[in-house]
């Protein structure tokens, strides 16, 4: 390729994330990567629906390649989630850099998802979504037993496959006890709830989803189980 203009960024990210699944090399597509600039990134990286699928495709493809190569990464969580690590677009930056400033654009990390960073570095700015969807919480996986498994996403079929990860996940992680209409859930509706439009909205997505059959009145949230677990894979039905 003669230009940075010319890669396709998203493919890039579905095919690196396809040769970790499949254990072929991936050097080709990182080197790509790290040679990329931020104006190439932002040229083709529009709308939102574009950075998502690229971004969760590259955080969920480096918590791959990174674990596998040192799983000791992950006996100190909260660095190796911050560590600048992933050379892309002319920087370098962290998982936390990539879930919460790209993809939950610019919230503060431990606010539960109410409140946003004073400091937005010009990248972050550049890079980030317009809007947050929430759906992302079921489709990144940092590696651990309970998250949810990794799926390759493309722009073109984004919207059903979000949502498809968000009711097989949920589904899985929920139980409903129709007596004290209580649901017990994932973690994740508790620890960025703000994303998910407060306890209220969380409800509405467990029925919505059809995830319970009425509106839940309370909510438990299930530990999370931290157990490292690599290669949890799962194709979306087209």
């Amino acid at each position: 390729m003669n230009s940075q203009e010319k890669v396709n960024f998203g493919k890039l990210s579905e095919n690196l994330l396809t040769n970790i699944r499949d254990n072929k090399s991936t050097e080709n597509e990182r080197k790509q990567l790290s040679e990329s600039n931020l104006t190439a990134l932002t040229n083709e990286l529009k709308t939102d629906n574009q950075k998502i699928a690229f971004w969760v495709n590259i955080y969920n493809a480096f918590i791959q390649i990174s674990l596998s190569k040192n799983p000791k990464l992950y006996e100190n969580k909260a660095f190796f989630f911050s560590e600048k690590r992933i050379k892309i677009g002319g920087e370098t930056l962290s998982f936390d850099d990539i879930e919460h400033g790209i993809l939950r654009k610019s919230k503060i990390k431990i606010s539960l998802g109410y409140l946003r960073k004073w400091f937005r570095p010009k990248w972050e700015r550049k890079l980030r979504v317009d809007k947050v969807d929430w759906r992302i919480h079921f489709a990144l996986n940092c590696g651990a037993k309970s998250c949810p498994p990794v799926a390759i996403y493309d722009v073109e079929n984004l919207d059903n496959q979000l949502d498809f990860m968000t009711k097989a996940y949920l589904e899985e992680q929920t139980s409903y006890n129709k007596t004290s209409k209580t649901a017990s859930t994932s973690v994740l509706l508790s620890w960025f709830r703000g994303d998910f439009g407060g306890k209220k909205g969380a409800k509405k997505i467990l029925f919505t989803y059809k995830i319970t059959p009425e509106k839940p009145k309370n909510l438990d949230y299930k530990t999370y189980d931290w157990t490292l677990f690599l290669g949890n894979y799962r194709t979306i039905p087209n």
